[in-house]
């Protein structure tokens, strides 16, 4: 098993990589690098955000929760 492949404490399958640094199991437990384990809820949206990396032109994208608004 590779050093990105994690194994869901919840069930023990393997966790499916959705962006780099953010992996989710089918038992509802999602992992992301800067976070931990955590549990997904029904208002969590998995989302790209770039971010200007130095002062070059390069830019890098970071995976980003973003939660939906409730008075929709």
């Amino acid at each position: 098993m590779g050093k990105s492949n994690k194994v869901c404490p919840n069930c023990g399958r393997k966790m499916k990589c959705q962006f780099n640094g953010l992996q989710h199991c089918k038992c509802g437990l999602s992992w992301s690098r800067h976070e931990g384990y955590f549990e997904r809820t029904g208002d969590m949206v998995f989302c790209l955000q770039r971010m200007k990396k130095g002062n070059g032109p390069h830019t890098k994208q970071v995976p980003v929760i973003r939660f939906k608004n409730s008075e929709e």
